[in-house]
């Protein structure tokens, strides 16, 4: 039985698990992980099927979906691993002039531009930066035009360079 021109959830997971998982695992090469990205992703299939119009679209979307939660799942580990840093630099393990403990003190010190921003630039930046939202849903979030989010993006990354000292090339 199809709802609204769609199949029914049972049959989309039914049809598209097997390949959605493939797909996974070939992105994460760990089976847990490649499970749960074909259960999230059908999690937020059964929460937003209504974008959707046409069944036609449903695979390139669910596999739209599914690496976009990788490329989000990416992100996350890779911020987990900037606060860790983060974390050992405060507890003096990163007094060492690595690479790591540089990052982890450049990782730092933006936050800290970042903080110091007027909220007007700190919002978007964190939203777009650290909350990877797109700009339509700044906008939305911050109930502002789409094109004041691009321009306050622009010039928020101007004042976090002039804070951080770096040139407009860097």
């Amino acid at each position: 039985m199809r709802q609204g021109g769609l199949p029914r959830f049972e049959e989309v997971v039914e049809s598209y698990y097997g390949n959605l998982y493939r797909f996974a695992l070939s992105l994460s090469r760990n089976p847990h992980t490649a499970s749960d990205l074909t259960q999230q992703c059908f999690l937020i299939y059964a929460k937003k099927h209504a974008q959707v119009q046409d069944d036609r679209r449903l695979k390139s979307w669910l596999f739209t979906t599914l690496y976009r939660e990788f490329l989000s799942l990416l992100r996350r580990k890779e911020r987990e691993r900037a606060y860790e840093s983060q974390a050992d630099f405060a507890d003096g393990a990163g007094l060492a002039t690595s690479a790591g403990s540089r990052r982890s003190l450049d990782g730092r010190l933006a936050m800290e531009a970042l903080q110091s921003l007027d909220p007007v630039f700190r919002e978007p930046l964190a939203l777009f930066y650290l909350g990877d939202h797109s700009y339509r849903e700044i906008a939305e979030i911050l109930e502002i035009p789409m094109g004041t989010v691009m321009s306050r993006l622009s010039r928020g990354k101007g004042e976090l360079r002039k804070l951080l000292g770096l040139n407009e090339h860097e």
